[in-house]
């Protein structure tokens, strides 16, 4: 099943006239892995948001718009710990292994936390 990543991809090639083999060329992927991929069996590689960005000379609120189906198809996310003392350590293992379990109360209460500290914060 097409992923809201797959959606955006396949419009996009729709209205460049292009098959899935072409964005996987462009891309330096196979047309499997660019298929894996829109069908959330893969990851969005990291750096796909800029390529795409670049490769198909999206605007603004298409950037937006693909950045937003990348977050939501992904199927997991590497945390970079390096430079972290162990009480931050801590608290990333424990959010990671409670998240499953919080009720959406919870989940709302983190998210205006997290939304509120950072500046230009979003959804």
């Amino acid at each position: 099943m097409l992923t809201l990543f797959g959606r955006f991809c396949r419009k996009l090639r729709i209205d460049n006239g292009e098959l899935l083999k072409d964005m996987a060329d462009k891309l330096n992927v196979t047309s499997s892995y660019l298929s894996a991929v829109e069908n959330g069996k893969r990851n969005v590689p990291h750096n796909w948001l800029d390529l795409i960005s670049d490769l198909y000379s999206l605007s603004e609120s298409e950037k937006i718009e693909l950045r937003d189906s990348i977050e939501e198809s992904q199927l997991s996310m590497k945390v970079e710990m390096k430079g972290l003392n162990n009480k931050d350590k801590n608290l990333i293992m424990a959010f990671a292994r409670e998240f499953k379990d919080l009720d959406e109360d919870k989940k709302d209460e983190i998210r205006n936390i997290l939304i509120g500290s950072v500046k230009g914060g979003r959804e």
